[in-house]
């Protein structure tokens, strides 16, 4: 059993040996010198080698015919086909496992891009070049740099993963693990990378995605962020098309506007840098970046246009605000950056700790030096309403033609109602809580000032009527001032509460019924017209006929 082991054994290692070919050669002398090369053929001058569709040219070389191991230095060129050209200044080649290693000032073309090392590995079995010791490749578009990389000859890939920076005269690409094709300037990276803009410093971070050198799209997939001159964009995903100026991302969206310290965040974006605007949605919220608290606000879409000094800020449809001490509502909020004002639309409304603010318009006013909020305007049909701590169905109301405000420290601390001014107040003892009285008052005007968001003092200006009533004697239908509508269930209470769509509210119910009465009335109003006029008519053809 041993001998047919043996002789097997045999038998293989001579089929495999039969499978390598021997390497051929030509040189102007051929020689030997047993005690300097032992085993090998010295060749000298014009030194030609051809094995297996792959010749190596060079002044001088040395082979050993039982290795089949071809030693070159001199002006040392190897080509396989018309694939690959090197040059070096010394070269192994073994004929039996087909690799080749170059040293001293290596440069290798093919008709992609050229590779320059001082130590090169050819495989020619996996047709792949190597290096450990630094290289670079240059091919038409970018110049590539690093420690150690490999190069797959067929599908023309380039593959690093330490200290690679691949550069053109406009960008340069920072990556420790890229794959980079010399036909396509495309690069995959998977690991921290970042494309620097070489003109306007703009950059681009990821962990994951593509980089089109030749054409300058992008599309990173994992924290992935796009640091433009005054914004940061980070996602879970990003497009970028640097050419077009534009940039589109998907989930977990925050752009930080570095100029005004303003955040907005979402889950799907679209930035557009010549028109410098930013068009948001999906969960967006604005968020002011205020001292110690935060200004939220929450649309279903929310558009940022124009340069810093002229910065216009839109949000869109059920619209929610808040802020530990103030929370608002409206349909649409239009903010100019450049003068501080923030205009509420539609039916809007502001909760300052236990008030509700409403109005036809809304506007906030911000200090733009100190970035706090500044002031307060609400315009026609103003009504400040607070709950009865005791008592769910009374209210404390002050109304007017327009309220204005005043914020210190980001707190509503001053308020005045001017024009038409009428109020109601429920007093009650202040031992046992119990109801004493309910005042209405008239007056030109209504000034109080706040406490820790709760009315400390009141000042009338021009009374001109003001009476009290023991609660029994209040008239009912007094109780609650023309215009009046409890919101209470529509305010945000937390920060995420701005993420919650009402599905039927008070107002759109009050509104339905204001509209309903008012074309009920306008329908009434043409019917009565034509029936005066169709009896008018009628006497006229009756005098005719007569």
């Amino acid at each position: 059993m041993k001998r047919i082991f043996l002789f097997l054994a045999l038998f293989i290692t001579a089929y495999t040996f039969s499978q390598q070919k021997r390497i051929n050669y030509t040189a102007k002398i051929q020689s030997a010198d047993e005690d300097k090369y032992p085993g090998a053929i010295i060749l000298i001058g014009n030194v030609h080698m051809i094995h297996e569709g792959v010749t190596l040219d060079s002044q001088k070389a040395l082979y050993y015919r039982n290795k089949n191991l071809f030693k070159a230095l001199g002006e040392v060129i190897i080509e396989q086909g018309d694939s690959i050209i090197q040059y070096s200044d010394y070269a192994d080649y073994n004929g039996n496992t087909k690799q080749a290693v170059s040293w001293g000032n290596v440069e290798m073309n093919d008709p992609t891009m050229k590779l320059k090392t001082d130590t090169l590995h050819f495989d020619r079995i996996n047709q792949k070049l190597f290096y450990k010791t630094g290289g670079t490749i240059q091919d038409k578009t970018n110049t590539l740099k690093s420690i150690g990389g490999t190069y797959l000859l067929r599908n023309k890939k380039f593959i690093a993963k330490s200290n690679v920076t691949v550069t053109n005269p406009e960008n340069n690409l920072e990556s420790n693990h890229l794959e980079y094709y010399t036909n396509t300037g495309i690069a995959y990276l998977y690991g921290p990378s970042t494309v620097t803009n070489n003109k306007n410093k703009n950059k681009l971070y990821s962990e994951r995605g593509f980089y089109n050198t030749k054409t300058d799209v992008s599309y990173f997939v994992k924290n992935a962020k796009l640091f433009l001159k005054e914004r940061t964009i980070e996602g879970d995903s990003l497009y970028y098309d640097k050419r077009k100026g534009f940039a589109s991302a998907t989930n977990n969206i925050t752009v930080i506007d570095t100029v005004k310290n303003f955040v907005t965040k979402g889950n799907y974006a679209e930035i557009f840098e010549e028109k410098d605007s930013l068009f948001i949605i999906d969960k967006a919220v604005a968020i002011s970046v205020l001292e110690k608290d935060s200004l939220y606000m929450h649309g279903d879409k929310i558009l940022v246009t124009g340069k810093p000094e002229n910065r216009i800020v839109r949000t869109f449809n059920n619209v929610k605000i808040f802020k530990s001490d103030l929370q608002g509502k409206c349909d649409s909020i239009h903010t100019d950056q450049t003068t501080g004002l923030t205009r509420m639309f539609r039916n809007p409304v502001l909760w300052s700790g236990k008030q509700q603010i409403t109005g036809d318009t809304i506007h906030l006013v911000s200090n733009l030096e100190t970035n706090k909020l500044d002031s307060l305007k609400v315009l026609n049909n103003a009504l400040i309403i607070q709950k009865d701590s005791l008592a769910d169905d009374d209210f404390n109301q002050i109304k007017g033609r327009n309220i204005y405000g005043k914020f210190i420290e980001n707190e509503l601390r001053t308020l005045w109602v001017k024009g038409n001014a009428e109020s109601v107040f429920f007093s009650r003892n202040e031992k046992t809580n119990k109801l004493e009285t309910i005042t209405k008052e008239i007056a030109s005007s209504i000034e109080f000032e706040l406490e820790n968001n709760e009315i400390s003092t009141i000042k009338y200006y021009t009374k001109s009527e003001g009476i009290t009533y023991p609660p029994l004697d209040y008239p009912k239908e007094d109780r609650k001032l023309k215009g009046f509508i409890w919101r209470e269930k529509e305010q945000p209470k937390v920060m995420q509460d701005i993420f919650t769509k009402d599905e039927k509210t008070e107002v759109k119910e009050n509104i339905d019924v204001q509209n309903a009465k008012l074309n009920f009335a306008r329908e009434n109003a043409t019917k009565k017209k034509k029936i005066a006029s169709d009896r008018k008519n009628t006497r006229k053809s009756l005098k005719k006929g007569l």
